[in-house]
Formats: C-alpha cells, structure tokens, sequence
C-alpha cells in the first residue's frame, strides 16, 4: 500500500496536527467571518461588530480565541485595538472554504 499517510513522518504528523489545530481555531462561523472581514485588512472591535451583527462581547470573546490560536495580532491604538491577521495565508484557507460551501450549495440547487 503506498498512501502517504502510511509514509508520514514525525515532523509530518506534528504538520498535520497543526492544521487540526488552525481548523479547530476556525470552526466557528463567526471566527471564519472574522477571519474574513480581516483578510480585507486591519479592523478594530468596533468595526467588525458593525459588519457582522454581532454583541461586542461576542466579537472579543472569539477574537480573543483566534489570538490564542495565533491567527490574529492586536494593536493598541490609543482607546482601541487594531486587530489583523498573523499572515494571508489564511484569508486565502477560509476563502477557499466558503467558495467551496457555496459551490456544494449552488450545485444542489441545480440538481
């Protein structure tokens, strides 16, 4: 059997338990949305409650998770924070992601 799981080495199991952990840290909607809203460049608290809906306490709460998660940095600007994403590359993961839900959906309408 030649499957590269089978052939996976230490260091590439521990790359494939980091991407568990990166989409763990994007399983929620709203975190994607975040992820989302800042692959379009810096915004504060204030402005993603604003575009997505949602209590600023919710908005903190899982900005707080990507932080964690090391997706996101903040930077204090006077009374708030700017937050932007560590690198693009997962804008582009979470864009990817919802190009391809919106694919499945768009292909079950027409079938």
């Amino acid at each position: 059997m030649s499957s590269n799981v089978t052939s996976v080495t230490t260091s590439g199991y521990e790359a494939y338990e980091a991407a568990g952990e990166l989409l763990r840290a994007l399983s929620a909607p709203i975190r994607v949305a975040i992820v989302a809203e800042l692959g379009a460049g810096e915004r504060c608290v204030h402005e993603l409650v604003e575009k997505l809906g949602a209590p600023q306490p919710l908005v903190s709460q899982h900005l707080r998770v990507l932080r964690a998660a090391g997706l996101v940095i903040g930077e204090r600007r006077h009374r708030q924070v700017d937050y932007r994403l560590v690198d693009a590359h997962v804008a582009h993961i979470v864009r990817d992601a919802i190009d391809h839900a919106d694919h499945g959906r768009q292909s079950e309408a027409t079938a």
